[in-house]
């Protein structure tokens, strides 16, 4: 008499088993796959974005992402790299994305400090990147100072997950980004940054310091602090004039 064939018992727990490892493989190698094949896409984007932030820094705002790509490569003459005692790292260049551009806060803490030297209206501006964290999470942007190393031309601000219509307002309210122009880094009888972030309508060196966000205190504490801590890292370059 034939033996009985064995069927596969697809009850059993080696079965359960070995069908979730194989399920989970193929997932991992499909998601592996679509990452791989999305990040050249994904990488042209957030350097686009990157490029946004830094030129409404320099108060250009509202452009086309053609536009954006053509007036960075034009305004920023380079993205250098320095240290904290103004020596430069790597020199950058003429629409500058291979220096200082690569940089993050990772290379901010290890003292790789980037700086982007930019022509307006035939005028030098200089843009630094700041980093700190808010209520929520992270939260970064761009200052551009003018020629005297001292004067604020513009400013950026922008976070990963703040509230909306309290800390997300750093990045949402132009006008209050718009409240930085002018203001000086520095100041006679101050030690390191002066220019600071206060509680609202509680300023009192209109010269030095912008009115927080109603209803965010620690985030405005946070771009407070991130002034300080960011641009403090840049006193030696500030100071050589």
């Amino acid at each position: 008499m034939a033996k009985d064939k064995k069927i596969l018992n697809t009850n059993s727990n080696i079965y359960t088993i070995v069908y979730s490892a194989i399920i989970v493989v193929v997932v991992a190698f499909l998601l592996a796959f679509i990452s791989s094949y999305l990040k050249p896409a994904q990488d042209v984007n957030v350097a686009l974005d990157k490029k946004k932030q830094i030129l409404a820094a320099l108060n250009i705002r509202g452009l086309s992402d053609n536009e954006v790509a053509e007036q960075y490569k034009s305004i920023v003459e380079s993205d250098d790299v320095i240290n904290s005692d103004n020596q430069i790292l790597t020199k950058g260049t003429k629409g500058g994305e291979q220096a200082g551009f690569k940089l993050n806060s990772a290379d901010f803490k290890a003292g790789r400090l980037a700086l982007y030297v930019c022509k307006i209206n035939n005028e030098t501006k200089y843009v630094i990147p700041i980093y700190g964290m808010g209520l929520w999470g992270p939260i970064s942007g761009y200052i551009a100072i003018d020629y005297d190393k001292n004067t604020v031309f513009g400013a950026y601000f922008t976070h990963e997950s703040e509230t909306a219509g309290l800390g997300a307002e750093i990045k949402d309210n132009i006008e209050w980004q718009k409240q930085f122009i002018g203001k000086k880094l520095t100041k006679d009888g101050v030690s390191g940054i002066a220019l600071s972030v206060v509680k609202k309508n509680d300023v009192k060196d209109k010269h030095t310091q912008c009115d927080g966000i109603t209803g965010a205190t620690l985030t405005s504490n946070g771009v407070d602090l991130m002034l300080k801590d960011c641009l403090g890292k840049y006193m030696s370059f500030l100071n050589d004039k």
